[in-house]
Formats: structure tokens, C-alpha cells, sequence
């Protein structure tokens, strides 16, 4: 797999990420995670995540995606980066603040993850991010900033944000919902002392919600770097989800699972820098990862733009998903 460099941000990068939000807890709103098995307990979830790891760091893999509120994907990564030492020093790290787990390593709860955009949240996660993964951590992001949570409009954090830019930690906000897109061009518009303390966007973008598309493709000539997340629409485009007829037959046209020719439909956006896998099984992680050698033509990307579905209904069915 080639490498990149992160937009202006300078940080190397491969076109496919893998995301740890699957993994670093019991519960997550996707489907296909019956792989995991039974136990869902901290040691099963941190062999399962160093798994992974190895295996995507093998096949080529440069960004690793965490976030506070992830369980304990950040404590299973940085145990990871422990041991493998220099042999890894070419990984980029990144991780995200503003949300934090509160489900106590169980499925059934009602609430899992707590938003919290004000400033003491930003420099109490920044310290439980740093303590584990020290100099390592490379990005960090707002996470799921929005218009209204305020945080494109808090001074107070925006400067804090543009001091830790100054001090070499790459900046960025990842985006959610179906006005995702207005809070990536909020962003863009940001200023703080004539600079933007923002120089990477994380947003949703699939076959069957594009609608930040045009955003993405602003961000990215502003010099930002792009990575998308939901790829697979958790779950719905990949094995055994709701799977559209076209992209079942273009599978089998290219020899590959759906979900390798929906992380295919995002590796041709020219804006897209990382597509980040969520895989919660090495297996998983091989049918994604096999995208990069599908070709979609011209022609095929123009039947795949068939199957938007307008924003708002997308968002609300996936709202209506249940943790797994």
C-alpha cells in the first residue's frame, strides 16, 4: 500500500486507516460484530485489537484511529506500540476528545458515551490521551463537532486548540449527522489570531449518504486532510447488512465483498486521503483492505451515485440502530 502525506499537515498516511472504535469496547453501534464471539472481556478485546493491529501494520496500514471515549482502545494501542517499539515508529496516531465512555464494559445500557465540548474537557482527555500514548499521538481531533454543541464558536477552546497546533500536534474535528457539512465549512471559516487552528477533517462519508461531499472537497483544496469515516454506512454495506442489488453485482464482477467495493466508491473521491476500516476481525480487516486493488469505472461510480438516500432519512435510520 502507498503512503501519503496528511494534507498540509505533513503526517504519513495510507489510503486505508483502521479505526479502533469496534474493538476498544464491549458495544458499538454497527452490525457484523457477532465474530466476536462471547466474550467481550478487556483481555479478549485487547488480544483481538493487537490482532488487528499487527495485521493492518503488515498489509501496509499507516493511521490508527482512536478516541477517549472509545473504551479502552487508547490503553489497548499504546500497550501495542509498547511492544512493538521502533519497529512501528512510521504509524500515525491519532485520537479524538469531547465524548467520554461512560457504559461500564457492558452492552445493555442505555448510554454509552457522554458529549463534553468545554475547554476542562479538552485539556482533562488531552492529559489521559498523552499519558498513554505520550509523544505517539500525532492528531487530535474534536469529536463529532457540530453547530450546535458550540465548540466551532467557544474562543476559549479554539485557542487552546491553536496553541497545541503551535506546539506540533496536528488539529483537526470529525463531523456526524446529516448537517455535518455546515459544520465543516463553520470550520473552515475559524480564525484565531488571522489562523485556523484546523488542518484535518474526519466525516461520513458513503455510497448512500454523500452529502458532505462537496465540503470535503473544499477542505481538501484549503490544504486540509480528508478522512472518512463510515465507509460501510456500520454494517449496512458490508457482508450480511442491507446490500444493495448494484454493489452485490459489482462484487462479483471484481471478485470482491461488498464492502471492499464500497471502501473502493471513497477511494475515488480525489479528496478522500484515508478510509478508515473498522474491522473488529482480521478477516474483516482483508475484505476491506482488498479495495485497494478495485477499479471502479466511470460508469460503475455513476450507478453506485444511484443509491443516495436524502441525508435526513439516512440519519434518522441509523439513529434508530441499536449497540451491538
Amino acid at each position: 500500500m502507498d503512503t501519503r502525506t496528511l494534507g498540509a499537515t505533513g503526517l504519513p498516511v495510507s489510503p486505508i486507516g483502521l479505526g479502533l472504535a469496534a474493538v476498544g469496547r464491549p458495544a458499538y453501534l454497527t452490525s457484523g460484530r457477532d465474530d466476536l464471539g462471547p466474550d467481550r472481556g478487556v483481555d479478549a478485546l485487547r488480544a483481538r485489537s493487537h490482532a488487528l493491529l499487527d495485521a493492518a501494520y503488515a498489509a501496509g496500514v499507516r493511521y490508527v484511529d482512536a478516541a477517549r471515549s472509545y473504551g479502552l482502545a487508547e490503553e489497548f494501542l499504546a500497550s501495542w506500540l509498547a511492544e512493538r517499539g521502533d519497529r512501528v515508529a512510521d504509524l500515525t496516531v491519532g485520537s479524538k476528545w469531547g465524548y467520554r465512555y461512560v457504559g461500564g464494559w457492558r452492552r445493555d445500557v442505555d448510554v454509552h458515551e457522554i458529549k463534553d465540548h468545554r475547554l476542562g474537557a479538552l485539556r482533562r482527555q488531552l492529559a489521559e490521551s498523552r499519558a498513554l500514548l505520550g509523544d505517539r499521538l500525532a492528531l487530535y481531533q474534536v469529536h463529532s463537532a457540530t453547530l450546535e454543541s458550540g465548540v466551532l464558536e467557544d474562543r476559549a477552546v479554539l485557542r487552546e486548540l491553536a496553541g497545541l497546533r503551535a506546539g506540533g500536534l496536528a488539529i483537526g474535528l470529525t463531523v456526524s449527522g446529516p448537517r455535518q457539512a455546515n459544520a465543516v465549512r463553520r470550520a473552515l471559516d475559524v480564525r484565531i489570531d488571522g489562523e485556523n487552528p484546523f488542518g484535518v477533517v474526519q466525516a461520513t462519508w458513503n455510497v448512500l449518504e454523500p452529502s458532505v461531499g462537496p465540503a470535503l472537497a473544499d477542505a481538501a483544496a484549503a490544504g486540509w486532510g480528508v478522512i472518512v469515516k463510515e465507509a460501510l454506512a456500520n454494517g449496512r454495506l458490508a457482508p450480511g447488512g442491507d446490500v444493495p442489488a448494484a454493489i452485490a453485482r459489482l462484487g462479483v464482477g471484481h471478485v470482491a465483498t461488498p464492502d471492499a467495493i464500497a471502501i473502493a466508491a471513497v477511494l475515488a473521491r480525489p479528496w478522500a486521503y484515508v478510509v478508515l476500516s473498522g474491522a473488529a476481525t482480521v478477516d474483516q480487516l482483508a475484505a476491506n483492505l482488498r479495495s485497494t486493488d478495485v477499479c471502479l469505472s466511470g460508469d460503475e461510480l455513476a450507478e453506485l451515485a444511484t443509491l443516495a438516500e436524502p441525508a435526513d432519512a439516512y440519519w434518522a435510520a441509523r439513529s434508530a440502530r441499536r449497540w451491538a
